[in-house]
C-alpha cells in the first residue's frame, strides 16, 4: 500500500463503523468481520480473503490512538484540498507553481499549531513515516509486531461447565516455525542485517522538499537477509499447523462466555509476543438440573398425600443426593433454598440449590383409588375445605 493509499483508504468503511466510533466499537466491529471472513472459514473465497485484509489493516491503524488521531487529521486536511493547494503554490521568488511541491512552509497546512511540520527534507517525510510505521503497512515489517489473536468455539455438557474442566482443543493455524523457531533461517546459520539498510527495513529518497520512506527492496522491510532459508517455512519463520491445547475451564462458566489464554493465537513477527486465543463456551442444557445465577434449580414431582401428610424426600445434587424434609401441608410450587450446593465458584462462596416439589396428578387410578377419592372429598368438604376460597376469581 503506498501512502498515497494509505490516506485515501476509508478505513472506518471498511469496518462499518463511523469516524466517532469508540474504542470498543471499533474492536467489536472487527473481530465480527474476522470472524466471518477468515481464510479458515472461507478457504476457497479469494473475495473474502482481499476483505480480510483490508479489515485487518483497518484495525491496525485504527486500534492505535496516536496513529488514528493522526489519519483523522491528514484525511481532514486531505479532503479540504490543503495538500493540492499546496503542492501548487507559488515560490518564494513568486514565480509561479512550486515544482515538486517545494518552496512553502507544510506547517501552514496545519494551521501553524505544530512547528514539526516544517518544509524541507525531514518534517513531511518524518511525519508520514512514523503514520506509516504505527499503522501496519510496509514499513512495519522491520519491527516485531505482535501475533494476531485467534478465535475457537467448543461445547460443553451443563456438569463440566459448573463443576469445571481441562478440555484438550484442536487450534489449526499459523504457529511459529519449530524447525528455526521463527528466524526463518536454516537450523545451525543465522540471519545478517541487510547493508543496503543498516537493519531498518527502510530507504528514504528525496523528492523535492520531502523525505519519503520505502520498503528496502533488498531485504523486502525486515531489515535482515536470510542466506539459507529454512526449508521447513521457507524462510518465513512462520509454520501452519494444527496443535493441541489444554484449556482449563473455571468452574461457573456460563453459555458464550468466552475465555482469553494469552499468548496462545498466532505468533508475532521477529520475537513479538503472540496474539491470545479467546475461546467462546456454549453450554448444553442438562435434563435435570436448571441455572439462574450462581444457584443451581430443580423441580421434584411429588405426590398430594406427601405435601398434604409431610414427608421427607431425596434431590439430587452435583455430587450425590440430599435428603429434604416437606413439612405437612406444603403447597405445590413451593421451594426450598439449600446453601451452598449451587454453582461452585472460584475465589467466594458457591450458589444454592433451589428445589421446587410439583403436584404430579396421576393420568389412570384403579377402582380402588377412585373410591379412596371420592371418599376423602366428601371428608374434605365435610370439613369445610374449599380450595378456591381466597382465589380472586372466584364469584
Amino acid at each position: 500500500m503506498t501512502q498515497q493509499e494509505w490516506i485515501e483508504r476509508d478505513f472506518y468503511a471498511d469496518l462499518g463503523v463511523p469516524s466517532t466510533a469508540s474504542a470498543e466499537d471499533i474492536k467489536r466491529a472487527y473481530r465480527k468481520l474476522a470472524r466471518q471472513l477468515h481464510p479458515d472459514a472461507n478457504p476457497h473465497d479469494q473475495a473474502a480473503g482481499e476483505r480480510f485484509k483490508a479489515v485487518s489493516e483497518a484495525h491496525a491503524a485504527l486500534s492505535d490512538p496516536a496513529t488514528r488521531a493522526e489519519y483523522d487529521r491528514t484525511r481532514q486536511l486531505y479532503r479540504s484540498g490543503a495538500f493540492r493547494r499546496a503542492g501548487t503554490r507559488s515560490g518564494a521568488g513568486g514565480g509561479g507553481p512550486a515544482g515538486g511541491m517545494g518552496g512553502f512552509d507544510l506547517s501552514d497546512l496545519f494551521g501553524g499549531e505544530s512547528s514539526s511540520f516544517t518544509s524541507g527534507e525531514a518534517g513531511f517525510g518524518d511525519v508520514f513515516g512514523d503514520l506509516f510505521r504505527r499503522s501496519g503497512t510496509r514499513t512495519t515489517a522491520s519491527r516485531p509486531r505482535r501475533g494476531s489473536d485467534v478465535e475457537a468455539q467448543t461445547r460443553l455438557p451443563f456438569r463440566q461447565a459448573v463443576t469445571g474442566v481441562v478440555l484438550p482443543l484442536q487450534v489449526s493455524g499459523p504457529t511459529v516455525c519449530t524447525s528455526c523457531h521463527g528466524s526463518g533461517a536454516r537450523p545451525g546459520t543465522q540471519p545478517r542485517r541487510c547493508p543496503s539498510c543498516g537493519g531498518a527495513g527502510t530507504l528514504t529518497r528525496n523528492q523535492g522538499g520531502f523525505g519519503f520512506s520505502e520498503s528496502c527492496d533488498d531485504c523486502r522491510g525486515t531489515g535482515v537477509i536470510v542466506d539459507s532459508p529454512c526449508t521447513d517455512c521457507q524462510g518465513t519463520g512462520v509454520g501452519h499447523r494444527t496443535r493441541t491445547i489444554n484449556v482449563r475451564i473455571p468452574p461457573g462458566v456460563t453459555d458464550g462466555q468466552r475465555i482469553r489464554l494469552p499468548a496462545h493465537g498466532e505468533p508475532g513477527l521477529r520475537g513479538a509476543p503472540s496474539g491470545d486465543l479467546y475461546v467462546t463456551v456454549g453450554v448444553d442444557p442438562d435434563p435435570v438440573f436448571g441455572r439462574d445465577g450462581d444457584d443451581l434449580t430443580v423441580t421434584v414431582p411429588v405426590g398430594f398425600a406427601e405435601l398434604a401428610l409431610g414427608t421427607t424426600i431425596s434431590v439430587p445434587t452435583l455430587d450425590g443426593r440430599v435428603s429434604v424434609k416437606i413439612p405437612a401441608g406444603t403447597p405445590s410450587g413451593r421451594t426450598f433454598r439449600l446453601q451452598g450446593r449451587g454453582v461452585p465458584l472460584r475465589g467466594r462462596a458457591p450458589g444454592d440449590l433451589r428445589v421446587t416439589v410439583q403436584v404430579a396428578v396421576p393420568a389412570g387410578l384403579n377402582q380402588r383409588a377412585i373410591d379412596a377419592l371420592r371418599a376423602y372429598e366428601k371428608a374434605e368438604k365435610a370439613a369445610g375445605f374449599d380450595p378456591r376460597t381466597t382465589w380472586p376469581g372466584r364469584r
